[in-house]
C-alpha cells in the first residue's frame, strides 16, 4: 500500500488526485494539505505542509498546489525524504534544476510532468518524430479561461522537445508581429483562454505541398489520472529525476 499525501487537495485537480487515489486497492491518502482548509481543520486534512509531515508518514507526495507555492513545497517534501510527484505549473528550468540538486542529495525521487494525460504525452512523442522531417512547426493550446499561465507548460514543453530532438530540422519562420505568439527556437507557440475549454492543443507541421495536424483534446479532468496514478507507482523506485511523463511511459 502506497501512502500518499496531496498538496492542494481543495482544488480542482488536488481534490480529483484524492478521489482517485482512494479508489485504488494499492493506494491511500494519509495527509491533505490546503490553506483552505484553515487552522482548525482535523486530520487527515491540514492547513500547512508542516503539520502534515509531522503527524503522517507518507511515502508519495503528489504537488498540485498553486505556481507561486509549488517550488518551496516541493524543496520541503524533498528534505523531508518524500518522493515526490510535481504537477504544478510554476517551474522555471532554474528551479527545476535546483529541485533535482535536492533529490539528488535527499536520494529521493523526483517526477516534474507538465501533462498527465496519456493522449497529450503521446502527442508530444510523435511531434519530436515530425520535428525531425519538417522545417517549419506552429503550436496553437487552448485552455478554460481559468488557467493562470500562457503558454501553457505543455505547450513550452513540446516545443522544447521538438528543438531539443536530435536531427530536428525546425528553423525560425520569416515573419514577426505581435500576433505571431512566443517564439521557443524557433517554434511559435499561440495561446487561447475561453469559457467551454477545458485543455486543447495542437501541433502544426508545414512541408511544401502539405499540412500535417497533431491534435489532442482534453474534455475532463480526469484524462490526466492515469498518469498521476503511473507517476505514484513509478516514484518511488527512482533514484533521480524525471521531466515529463513520456520518459516513463514505457
Amino acid at each position: 500500500m502506497i501512502d500518499v499525501l496531496v498538496v492542494g487537495a481543495a482544488g480542482r485537480m488536488g481534490s480529483l488526485v484524492t478521489t482517485t487515489v482512494d479508489r485504488q486497492d494499492d493506494m491511500r491518502t494519509v495527509a491533505l494539505v490546503d490553506p483552505a482548509f484553515g487552522s482548525a481543520a482535523a486530520p487527515p486534512h491540514f492547513a500547512g505542509l508542516d503539520a502534515a509531515l509531522a503527524a503522517a508518514k507518507p511515502q508519495v507526495a503528489v504537488e498540485f498546489s498553486l505556481p507561486a507555492s509549488v517550488f518551496d513545497n516541493t524543496l520541503r517534501l524533498l528534505a523531508a525524504g518524500v518522493p515526490t510527484v510535481v504537477g504544478a505549473t510554476g517551474l522555471d528550468d532554474e528551479m527545476t534544476n535546483r529541485l533535482a540538486q535536492s533529490a539528488a542529495k535527499h536520494a529521493v525521487g523526483l517526477v516534474v510532468a507538465p501533462n498527465f494525460a496519456l493522449g497529450a504525452v503521446l502527442l508530444m512523442r510523435f511531434a519530436r518524430q515530425a520535428a525531425r522531417l519538417f522545417g517549419r512547426a506552429e503550436v496553437v493550446e487552448l485552455h478554460h479561461e481559468g488557467k493562470i499561465d500562457a503558454p501553457s507548460g505543455t505547450a513550452l514543453h513540446t516545443a522544447q522537445l521538438m528543438a531539443d530532438e536530435p536531427g530536428s530540422a525546425v528553423v525560425p519562420g520569416g515573419h514577426d508581429g505581435p500576433s505571431r505568439g512566443q517564439d521557443v527556437q524557433g517554434v511559435r507557440i499561440h495561446s487561447v483562454r475561453l469559457p467551454g475549454l477545458v485543455a486543447h492543443q495542437e501541433v502544426l507541421f508545414g512541408g511544401e505541398g502539405e499540412l500535417l495536424t497533431l491534435r489532442h483534446d482534453c474534455t475532463s479532468l480526469e484524462c490526466f489520472m492515469a498518469g498521476v496514478l503511473l507517476a505514484v507507482r513509478r516514484v518511488g523506485s527512482l533514484k533521480d529525476t524525471v521531466v515529463g511523463l513520456e520518459n516513463i511511459l514505457d
